[in-house]
């Protein structure tokens, strides 16, 4: 079975994070048997150090005091400290040359090496005891914290490599998104020229058509020719220009109303704050958005109900406004999945409404748009922000 683009992509995702598990997991387990491996091996070398030691308090001889003191200078890497039973310092090794015999910072490093290995005792010939404290070795102590640092590497990999394939996924989309509107475009355009042409032989004509008939149809055509428009901007740098916010609303909505049931009620609340506030949007693209949600808003109230924008915030550099209306609402879980390319309820539906809303927002006049608040069965409140000239 041949895999297409996407579930390759999707199939390598898994592979690449089963392969950082599967290795991060090895290296943790495979540092840790080394880590208790080398801290048996130190123990038994200060048990030794010990015996050592306490065989050179009983020495009468020296027939073999210096293997012994060979032993005992061979430790060059575990730090030690040898007490006797009333905790005063008798020797030491490896230590730094700061620490003082009778400093309170020789107390404090006793206390942390009983907190890290269990003291050795050594019990001499006369009843008296010696105790040995050791910490762990600079390469004990850097082994124990590799595993975790492997295991940032791993992350840092893990986090990149998503990175970097959605990122890879999010350009395919542009192109796909610009090829698709590019060649709708193109595709709608032959058409509305000869359909043009038509209008005008008709108006010349001396065949009777009705003025109103030809009104229509014109109007039609321009409308035909705004929606061409808008595909052969998407995908391209558009154009900004200030407008009136109340002047652009204004007319989608006048449009939408037009072409809605009586039953549905579009409006601006407080239409003298839009009218205070001009917006940096290009025309045609911001009128989809609009007609989008307004669409949208029809259907998700059955064809019955109220839909009005209504400004929350004019800021010295944005202005926040919301699309409300009173539908069927959406489940919190699905804030942001609405947004997501083929989401849809409908039957029919293709999900790319929301989809080219969103892109239309934040993509191409550098605003925000997401669901504010939603009640299943009362409604939903999204929120725009732009930037604006007050």
């Amino acid at each position: 079975m041949k895999l297409n683009n996407y579930e390759i992509k999707g199939f390598i995702k898994v592979a690449l994070l089963f392969f950082a598990f599967l290795i991060g997991f090895s290296s943790l387990w495979f540092t840790n048997n080394l880590v208790k491996k080398l801290a048996s091996q130190e123990r038994e070398k200060i048990a030794t150090w010990a015996n050592a030691t306490r065989q050179i308090a009983a020495s009468e001889g020296d027939n073999d005091i210096n293997f012994i003191y060979e032993i005992i200078q061979g430790n060059t890497t575990i730090p030690v400290i040898l007490t006797n039973e009333k905790g005063e310092v008798i020797g030491s090794r490896n230590l730094d040359s700061t620490l003082s015999v009778k400093s309170k910072k020789i107390e404090k490093k006793i206390e942390d090496m009983r907190a890290q290995n269990e003291p050795i005792e050594v019990l001499l010939d006369d009843g008296k005891k010696n105790i040995i404290y050791y910490e762990n070795s600079l390469l004990l102590s850097q082994l124990k914290v590799y595993p975790y640092f492997q295991l940032g590497v791993i992350g840092l990999f893990l986090v990149m490599s998503y990175f970097a394939f959605s990122y890879s996924r999010t350009s395919e989309q542009n192109k796909v998104w610009a090829g698709m509107s590019k060649e709708t475009a193109h595709q709608l355009g032959t058409p509305i020229s000869s359909l043009m042409g038509w209008v005008d032989y008709l108006k010349e004509s001396k065949n009777n058509v009705p003025q109103k008939v030809l009104d229509e149809i014109d109007h039609d055509m321009q409308r035909l020719s705004l929606i061409t428009e808008r595909f052969s901007k998407i995908g391209s740098e558009p154009t900004l220009v200030s407008y009136n916010l109340y002047d652009v609303l204004e007319e989608s909505v006048s449009y939408i109303n037009n072409r809605t049931s009586i039953k549905v009620d579009i409006s601006l609340k407080n239409e003298e704050l839009f009218k205070k506030v001009s917006v940096n949007v290009n025309k045609p693209l911001f009128a989809w958005v609009v007609e989008n949600l307004c669409k949208n808003a029809v259907d998700a109230m059955d064809g019955e109900g109220q839909i009005y924008f209504e400004i929350d915030q004019i800021l010295p550099n944005s202005v926040v406004f919301d699309v409300v209306d009173n539908g069927k609402g959406i489940a919190a879980n699905k804030f942001k999945t609405i947004f997501k390319p083929g989401y849809t309820t409908k039957k029919r539906g293709w999900g790319l409404g929301l989809s080219l809303v969103k892109r239309i927002i934040e993509n191409y006049h550098n605003g925000k748009i997401y669901v504010k608040s939603s009640d299943l069965g009362k409604g939903t409140r999204f929120r725009i922000e732009l930037n604006t000239q007050v």
